[in-house]
């Protein structure tokens, strides 16, 4: 991309070949729909959305923004921004109603695809925190177009941590899934955030990805990977597709700690006895090296405290071999950590770097808001909790999300419990506001939380800048 730039293509984070901009091809470029379950409204919602539907992509566009009723805050949000664009862009607000049968973002998905465009020849599924880039719709499309075999096509985020320890253990959990750029765009797993697939797949329930979904999943990006996996379908992701990922500047401890219980729960969901096994060797496997990560710091603690003994109880140097050979291997478990930190380091510079090229007219990312310290914590912290989280979702077989509990059996969603009293008030990473006045338009508190996200979107805060 620099040397596009270098060579006189100043698009170049749109395309390489500044060919391809000519108004001959970009007419011909496919339609493609853009589907975004949405659930609740927060403080980078407006920011995100707005890049969503101002994307540089030349071909036909149409955004469908599903809300399971109009008590949700996003609802009348994105009807308010959607209302600013009416003349220049095909978008609308679809409300999809309460899923019965399986969890309540494949539900919203899943009417967003019926209600697509019967041009459109592909669909796109975004969350509502996921910030594009102006030419990332335009990438995404040219390599399906490219080659046609490609299933699905993912995206990872680059998290953006607010400060608190919450934030970081979020940035830490998500970094493995950066290991898509190691294998030269393949990859056999998805990020939900993100995912292109081919629209006639989901017309003709092909290798039953609607019936799968529908028929008491839980999980969108877990259960489409078992799709792929059993079918022996390609997973890609171009080198492009990294999106910022602001986390909420609110989001406790206690917010990540039910996002990883959420994250360890879809490992107990699967679709076939192939995709169990493979569950369950993920889930073995992750408590085996997530523990076995945490140990070495917990001996090495106590080789150092043992050798402080020593030396203010002033014993012999023939004594203290033992202590010598601990604190050698203590050394050695030190190297290995600066070694493991400067690697995150690296690989967030490079990330950051490409989404400033990718993004020219955004507020320029930065790494200076990162503290190292408290990402060493979250490393900790994060491998210490996941498989004890992983453990209590084994037992329970339920898990409570944005205010739904939902019951599995079998692997599959069998019941759904709808409190009648109002659950959680935010949701874990966005801060976002669940809940709003039923059926009436916007109230107090949420025009506070709208014009709030519009200042943010208009001046950044550090974290976003």
């Amino acid at each position: 991309m620099k040397n596009t730039i270098r060579s006189g293509n100043h698009f170049g984070f749109l395309c390489y070949d500044i060919n391809e901009l000519e108004h001959s091809k970009q007419v011909n470029l496919p339609k493609v729909s853009v589907v975004m379950p949405l659930k609740g409204f927060g403080e980078h919602n407006l920011h995100n959305w707005r890049s969503q539907i101002t994307s540089l992509y030349g071909g036909p566009l149409e955004f469908l923004f599903v809300v399971d009723s109009i008590e949700d805050p996003a609802y009348h949000a994105v009807s308010r921004l959607l209302a600013e664009y009416e003349d220049d862009l095909d978008a609308r607000v679809i409300v999809a109603g309460p899923s019965t049968t399986c969890s309540q973002k494949i539900h919203n998905q899943l009417v967003g695809v019926e209600k697509m465009h019967k041009d459109s020849k592909y669909v796109l599924f975004l969350d509502d925190d996921v910030r594009l880039h102006p030419g990332s719709i335009g990438a995404l499309t040219a390599e399906m177009e490219k080659n046609p075999e490609i299933f699905i096509q993912t995206g990872y985020p680059l998290d953006l941590p607010s400060g608190s320890l919450g934030s970081y253990c979020i940035y830490e959990y998500h970094m493995p899934c950066s290991m898509g750029f190691a294998t030269g765009g393949k990859t056999f797993f998805l990020w939900g955030g993100c995912m292109m697939m081919h629209a006639d797949d989901f017309r003709t329930d092909k290798h039953g990805v609607v019936s799968e979904l529908r028929d008491g999943g839980y999980s969108d990006d877990m259960t489409l990977a078992a799709i792929a996996g059993a079918n022996k379908r390609l997973i890609t992701s171009p080198p492009v597709a990294v999106f910022p990922h602001p986390l909420a500047s609110d989001l406790s401890f206690s917010r990540y700690w039910n996002y990883l219980r959420k994250q360890t729960f879809v490992l107990e969901s699967y679709t076939t006895k192939v995709n169990w096994i493979m569950n369950r060797a993920l889930f073995s496997s992750h408590c085996y090296l997530s523990w076995g990560f945490v140990a070495p710091y917990f001996m090495a603690t106590i080789h150092v405290a043992a050798a402080l003994r020593c030396y203010y109880k002033g014993y012999a140097p023939e004594d203290t071999t033992f202590i010598s050979t601990g604190l050698l291997l203590a050394s050695c478990l030190t190297v290995c950590t600066t070694l493991e930190l400067l690697s995150m380091w690296n690989l967030t510079r490079i990330e950051v770097h490409l989404c400033n090229l990718l993004s020219p007219e955004a507020p320029q990312l930065s790494l200076a808001s990162y503290n190292w310290f408290l990402v060493f914590i979250a490393m900790l912290v994060d491998n210490f909790l996941y498989p004890i989280s992983a453990f209590r979702s084994h037992f329970s077989q339920s898990i409570n999300w944005s205010g739904i509990r939902y019951h599995l059996k079998d692997g599959k969603i069998h019941k759904i419990d709808r409190p009648k009293g109002k659950g959680p008030k935010f949701t874990d990473l966005g801060g976002k506001r669940l809940y709003g006045k039923k059926g009436g338009q916007h109230t107090a508190s949420l025009l506070y939380s709208l014009s709030r996200s519009l200042a943010h979107w208009r001046q950044p805060k550090k974290y976003d800048v």
